[in-house]
């Protein structure tokens, strides 16, 4: 007699992105079936079969991608939001332009992604949310970018009492090796974390039933 195995589903959202696509490769090798989304499909050939082209912050393309994954699985285990964006401005010069598309990227793409994906999780699916450690964010310029990641947190608090059977994380990294280091001024540290040593500590954070936030140092 043979059983068989049920093979874990992963959701990722803006997984063109340093620690989006180190997570896709790595749930990938570790026999994952793997749904990535980016804003461009063609930014992810070769990661994965399942790839879906949707805007965070655009809540019918979202909602279309949703409703593409749909088609193709019945649960996933493992809900992911790896998107984000940053601008570098002090108060009096940033635009309410960068404000908005500062806080679309990083908070309100949070909420348009999970909202559209709670029909679509398991029963008992973990939900992990990629912030930053706060504390470190409260620098000249960084307002917008420091606001979102406050608000994405509260926002992980609140979800975890709606959803109880269900882990909410968020993961909050230092400072990681990723391209998103041409976008700001601040000189990348020495120490930080590689993308792919942030995918690793996730998906560890789900195989130990983690939930809250969890600090990750260089």
């Amino acid at each position: 007699m043979t059983s068989s195995i049920k093979q874990q589903t992963a959701l990722i959202w803006g997984a063109a992105g340093g620690i989006g696509r180190a997570l896709t490769a790595h749930l990938v090798e570790t026999g994952w079936h793997v749904l990535a989304v980016a804003r461009r499909a063609d930014a992810l050939a070769g990661l994965t079969p399942h790839v879906f082209e949707a805007d965070v912050t655009v809540q019918h393309q979202v909602e279309a991608a949703v409703a593409g994954m749909a088609q193709e699985v019945e649960g996933v285990d493992l809900f992911t939001y790896t998107a984000g964006d940053i601008a570098v401005a002090p108060v009096a010069r940033l635009t309410p332009a960068n404000w908005q598309r500062i806080l679309a990227a990083n908070l309100t793409g949070a909420f348009l992604t999970t909202r559209a994906s709670l029909p679509l999780l398991a029963p008992e699916a973990h939900l992990v949310f990629v912030g930053a450690i706060s504390e470190r964010l409260r620098l000249p310029g960084l307002s917008a970018y420091a606001a979102a990641k406050a608000g994405l947190e509260a926002f992980a608090v609140v979800l975890a009492k709606e959803e109880r059977r269900r882990r909410v994380t968020v993961v909050r990294p230092a400072a990681v090796d990723t391209p998103f280091w041409e976008r700001s001024p601040f000189r990348k540290p020495a120490g930080a974390l590689a993308a792919e040593t942030v995918a690793e500590r996730i998906l560890a954070a789900y195989r130990d039933g983690h939930s809250g936030t969890l600090d990750l140092s260089e």
